[in-house]
């Protein structure tokens, strides 16, 4: 199911490029996974009868392309209302109904810790600070704002101060929620009257409390009378010393219709950023998830993920869950670059003109300009081996997309920041340098040609 979670995921994030942000928080956001029968049916949960009926009537074809895009088209999929969840669980999984009511006391994901996160340059300054807070809250940086961009583990930093926290203070009161939960209760306070939830008890329960954490801040905007309840929450808590934790897409000066005043309680403490990962520690990413969730995949192919997949944490890990998941399905007991490329064939056209290989495409080169194959493949630094050396690199990354640590075995055992810096550097000459691009095309013609 972790790994259905993880590939759900992915939807969500082609979903949120295909839909307005109110219509993906609104409707897509709260849906969840219930099951993935032997059928090939993916059963979802709405949060009303309402939502799905909405997701039904305005947004199931974009719903069901994103399902396709991951699945394939030999997926059905069934939205439920809540009653139609607590039947269906019921009646094929009871036992589920009972952990999911025992999971949702602890809010924070156990596997989103400090020691399952995985620290390289883009967010180690981030790591640092959200530690600094969990060992010592309220006195450290208060408010932490943490941003950046979607899936670059914002949530699991937020998760894994939740954990420490429970942990080291189990009667320690912390409070975690969306921006768009403390949105609905505060809205759902204010029409209360003569109910269960009244107004004093939305206050009891956001402003009675040692640590406040909001994920996702950003849906504040626009939203004149929340931003002044937030403000009020803010500054009880921060008078007393309570740790807050904030994230968002963006930095505070960047959140639009934001009040000026709350853009000045967001600045108090530490504002950081968490940039995409380099290629490094995409890969360390991947083993880590390989270790955790007992996946088994050859080096090359994890090479691969990490080369393709460059700016989403959330979609390199949900790439490898794919993988996996797919490979297991024909029999294997590890995962290789066949099955990346089976599993992502949209994300490799073909660009193998001619149906060349390496070795052919190294032959072609040497032959171009006259020198051998193992110059070529050596240790030679000499320009007239260099150049021929960086092209033939750039023409096997170009036409095989070939994984990087697969084209430093090839050239001699090269180190993948080796092959990439020619890779790079032959790709920005082809778009400048008419010597460059007259080179690579009489080799091109060479390779259909012959």
């Amino acid at each position: 199911m972790q790994e259905i979670n993880n590939l759900w995921n992915i939807i969500l994030e082609k979903l949120e490029f295909s839909v307005s942000n109110v219509s993906f928080v609104m409707w897509f956001k709260p849906l969840k996974i219930v099951d993935f029968s032997d059928n090939n049916v993916l059963y979802l949960a709405a949060k009303s009868t309402f939502a799905k009926n909405q997701i039904l009537k305005n947004y199931f074809d974009n719903l069901k392309s994103a399902v396709e895009e991951v699945f394939g088209d030999n997926v059905d999929i069934e939205i439920l209302d809540p009653n139609e969840e607590a039947n269906y669980i019921s009646k094929n999984h009871p036992t589920s109904a009972v952990k999911e009511v025992e999971s949702n006391k602890n809010p924070f994901n156990p596997k989103y810790t400090f020691d399952n996160f995985v620290v390289g340059k883009c967010n180690q300054t981030a790591y640092a600070a959200a530690r600094a807070v969990a060992e010592n809250p309220g006195k450290s940086f208060n408010p932490l704002f943490i941003y950046s961009g979607v899936g670059l583990g914002k949530t699991h930093l937020l998760h894994a101060i939740g954990n420490y926290l429970r942990d080291a203070n189990p009667n320690m009161k912390i409070k975690y929620v969306t921006c768009e939960q403390f949105t609905n209760d505060y809205i759902e306070s204010l029409g209360s009257a003569g109910k269960t939830k009244t107004y004093s008890e939305f206050r009891d329960k956001y402003r009675n409390c040692d640590v406040l954490m909001v994920d996702d801040i950003q849906f504040i905007s626009k939203k004149t009378s929340t931003q002044e309840e937030f403000f009020n929450t803010f500054n009880d808590l921060h008078q007393f010393g309570k740790q807050i934790i904030i994230s968002s897409d963006r930095p505070p000066k960047e959140i639009e219709t934001l009040e000026e005043r709350l853009r000045s309680r967001f600045t108090m403490g530490l504002i950081q950023d968490m940039q995409p990962p380099d290629f490094e520690t995409r890969v360390a990413i991947l083993r880590k998830k390989c270790q955790i969730e007992k996946y088994y995949i050859s080096d090359d192919a994890v090479s691969m993920i990490a080369d393709r997949i460059d700016s989403n944490v959330r979609e390199l890990e949900g790439m490898l869950s794919k993988v996996c998941f797919l490979s297991s399905l024909i029999g294997k007991t590890m995962a290789d670059v066949d099955d990346v490329k089976e599993a992502f064939s949209d994300r490799f056209e073909e660009k193998n003109e001619g149906g060349s290989n390496a070795d052919q495409i190294i032959s072609a080169v040497c032959e171009y300009f006259q020198i051998s194959k193992d110059d070529i493949v050596g240790k030679k630094k000499s320009k007239e081996i260099v150049e021929p050396r960086m092209i033939a690199i750039y023409m096997i990354s170009e036409m095989l997309e070939l994984p990087l640590v697969s084209i430093g075995k090839i050239f001699g055992g090269r180190d993948h920041t080796t092959i990439m810096h020619a890779r790079d550097k032959i790709s920005v000459e082809m778009k400048s340098n008419r010597k460059t691009q007259t080179f690579v095309n009489e080799i091109k013609k060479m390779l259909t040609s012959g």
